[in-house]
């Protein structure tokens, strides 16, 4: 005789491996909640985040003028232009990767790049240890105050700055002369130009740079150097074995970010000397945008420049991210 079947009751519990059915009334009552609880929160980061999409992710739809003929006289308005323009599909692409100039641009935006990442990003770490270094708190906070400032400063008045101290006219090419020296061409010379664009950034940046290093350093817990010292490892040896991998995340994370940004080396600064060392030497991208396509009322190239920029960026944070992933860090995003 076979053993009768067993019906569950609708009190049972479902079986093993499912998931009870969610209810979206009780949903509904949690979102209620969680939205009374975080009000205040959400009302702080509403501000952030309508900029955020306003100047952000809006002018997004603006990149289909990249594929089109634009012409912002056919309508009315922006919305009938976008909609009267001729449709040419790829053909800003073609014109803008026949243009020797715009390769031209890109070599010269990654070749800085490159030189920035080696000879500029590792000073905001050294700056930060040296300032997490400094037992004085009242001598901490002066240094801070000092680097921090030309971070400030406008383009202009870094460039004139410089112009003031190492220009022909300046201070160092006088004290040359007094000496009878022939003075050196340093703002006006396309061979060292890239060293000093570089000394303009870690001048201007170096210091707001140190920023998110020393919250990292002040994130690593002191119990770990005083048992380090305890157990006879020195300065040097506490140094690479306890502070640079605190430092780790951060600087893979940051690095990625630069990545990201590698053909946006930056606008004012190129523009303001690009007059005194030439188009070959002081070319960008951003500044290839400018003249070949905002001055000349090219909108579809330009456009289609900016999101040349943005699709290799993505593709070099992505890249990044995943070699992150596989040295065991975390980079951008966790691996899911």
């Amino acid at each position: 005789m076979s053993a009768p079947s067993i019906t569950p009751s609708p009190g049972r519990h479902a079986p093993a491996g499912r998931r009870p059915p969610r209810h979206p009334r009780r949903n509904r009552r949690t979102l209620r909640a969680r939205l009374r609880r975080d009000w205040p929160l959400l009302a702080m980061a509403a501000p952030a985040a309508a900029l955020l999409l306003v100047f952000h992710y809006l002018p997004t739809l603006g990149n289909i003028i990249a594929f089109q003929d634009y012409n912002p006289f056919v309508g009315d308005d922006p919305v009938d232009a976008f909609l009267n323009s001729e449709w040419i599909g790829f053909g800003n692409f073609e014109a803008l990767f026949r243009d020797p100039a715009f390769w031209d641009a890109v070599r010269n935006t990654l070749t800085i790049t490159a030189f920035q990442l080696v000879f500029f990003f590792p000073l905001p770490i050294l700056l930060a240890i040296l300032l997490n270094s400094i037992v004085s708190g009242r001598v901490r906070g002066f240094v801070q105050s000092v680097v921090y400032l030309p971070h400030f400063f406008s383009w202009v008045l870094v460039v004139t700055f410089f112009v003031q101290m190492l220009g022909g006219a300046g201070l160092l090419a006088q004290e040359m002369r007094q000496a009878g020296l022939e003075p050196w061409e340093i703002m006006t010379n396309p061979d060292t130009f890239i060293v000093l664009v570089t000394a303009e950034s870690v001048w201007k940046d170096l210091g707001w740079g140190a920023i998110v290093f020393l919250a990292a350093l002040s994130a690593i817990d002191p119990n770990l150097y005083e048992a380090a010292a305890a157990d006879g490892a020195g300065r040097w040896r506490r140094l690479w074995h306890i502070t640079l991998p605190g430092l780790r995340p951060v600087i893979v994370l940051l690095l990625i970010m630069r990545l990201g940004d590698a053909l946006s080396v930056g606008f004012e600064q190129f523009i303001l000397q690009r007059e005194a060392v030439g188009r070959e030497a002081a070319e960008v991208l951003d500044t290839f945008v400018y003249y070949q396509a905002i001055s000349t009322q090219q909108w579809g190239l330009g456009a289609a420049a900016g999101l040349f920029k943005a699709v290799v960026g993505l593709a070099l944070i992505l890249t990044a991210n995943k070699i992150a992933h596989r040295l065991g860090e975390q980079g951008v995003y966790a691996k899911s």
